[in-house]
């Protein structure tokens, strides 16, 4: 798991991009979460590093996923297209943990 704390400075994200290549490293799953909750207030320094380490968590055959995020910077990363995923949700494509698809009689269940 990586922590970032704030406040989030640009010169962050080569050495935290460098900590996620290590972290997929040792990743069975190929993800790495992120704890964003003490990143501040979120601004465009904070997209930009989350950005780089997506973006770097890619290159290395993986992705990250943000454990605890405020609801205004997970607008903001939607506002600029960023796909991230978020601890707790269902990936895309998954229904949610808790979910039951109803089966018609007759049919095979999944």
């Amino acid at each position: 798991m990586l922590t970032l704390t704030g406040p989030v400075a640009r010169e962050q994200a080569t050495g935290l991009g460098d900590a996620v290549f290590a972290l997929l490293a040792g990743e069975e799953t190929g993800v790495v979460v992120c704890d964003v909750a003490g990143i501040g207030p979120p601004g465009l320094a904070a997209v930009e590093l989350l950005a780089r380490l997506q973006l770097a968590a890619r290159r290395a055959g993986g992705r990250i996923r943000l454990r605890g995020p405020d609801p205004a910077l997970r607008a903001l990363l939607d506002l600029v297209g960023i796909p991230v995923e978020v601890e707790g949700e269902a990936e895309e494509g998954e229904p949610a943990l808790g979910v039951e698809v109803e089966v018609e009689p007759g049919e095979a269940s999944l």
